[in-house]
């Protein structure tokens, strides 16, 4: 199993792709965490009151601007989940990768382990780029830096659990279509147009908004950030998030285990 691990920790590390990556997921957290730190204020402006928003506390604008560009980081961490099988389907390595280790379920689990690890890297990459650039903002603004620390810091250890959480949704969607490209498309397309649209047309029915909440950006939201950024009270709690999002990887890497058990390769 550790020879397992260690090829496909290979595999990533001697593409391009791993700091490619890296500096995507560095510059998503910088420039995002730059942007929120500019606008978010603790009292909203005159339009925000009228339409009922509430007033942000020092814990919400950090928190905010340290996670704000985790939507982007968890859509290339889950296009690392897919290319990490898909381009074995692609390049048609996947026949060798099995000759070396015959017990499909195995190269599964090395897959998983591997993408964890690299969930963490990419997480802490990720906040080096956020909290660096956003508590810079902040404290030039005179706006508290790190605000309730410990509730603060169980936000940015959660972004290495759901980083590397989306990375294996992004596996589990590589092995179900194989073709690299569109699993890649259908991934990104879901991720950012198809679930938010989804979940704004079923909140609008009674119940709808208790469904939503379990989608899976809505439950990332509810584990990074702790509260409903429309102001509403009906989300997960973070744990309850958490468990969400673990209860979608495992399904998907069950369907990724499934279907590499029983496909034929050539």
């Amino acid at each position: 199993m550790g020879t397992a691990i260690k090829a496909e920790v290979r595999k990533l590390l001697t593409t391009r792709l791993w700091w490619g990556m890296a500096i995507a997921v560095l510059a998503a957290g910088a420039l995002l965490a730059l942007l929120m730190a500019s606008i978010l204020n603790e009292t909203p402006n005159p339009e925000q009151q009228a339409q009922g928003q509430p007033a942000m506390t020092p814990l919400q604008i950090a928190t905010s601007t340290y996670t704000s560009g985790s939507a982007f980081g968890y859509v290339l961490l889950m296009v690392i989940g897919i290319m990490t099988i898909g381009s074995e389907y692609r390049h048609k390595t996947i026949t060798g990768s099995l000759l070396a280790v015959p017990h499909r379920s195995r190269l599964i689990a090395a897959k998983v382990i591997a993408l964890l690890a690299f969930g963490v890297l990419y997480g802490l990459i990720f906040l080096i780029g956020s909290v660096g650039a956003g508590a810079t903002v902040l404290s030039i603004r005179g706006l508290e830096v790190f605000p309730e620390p410990g509730t603060l810091l169980r936000s940015l250890v959660l972004v290495l659990l759901v980083l590397g959480l989306w990375a294996l949704i992004g596996l589990g969607l590589g092995v179900l279509i194989t073709n690299q490209i569109a699993a890649i498309l259908v991934g990104v397309g879901v991720a950012f147009i198809v679930e938010p649209l989804l979940g704004v047309l079923v909140s609008q029915v009674s119940w709808g908004e208790s469904l939503a909440k379990y989608f899976p950006s809505r439950a990332t939201n509810a584990v990074l950030q702790g509260y409903a950024q429309d102001g509403s009270t009906n989300q997960l709690s973070w744990w309850a998030g958490a468990l969400v999002l673990i209860g979608y990887a495992a399904i998907m890497v069950a369907i990724g285990t499934f279907l590499t058990e029983r496909r034929d390769v050539t």
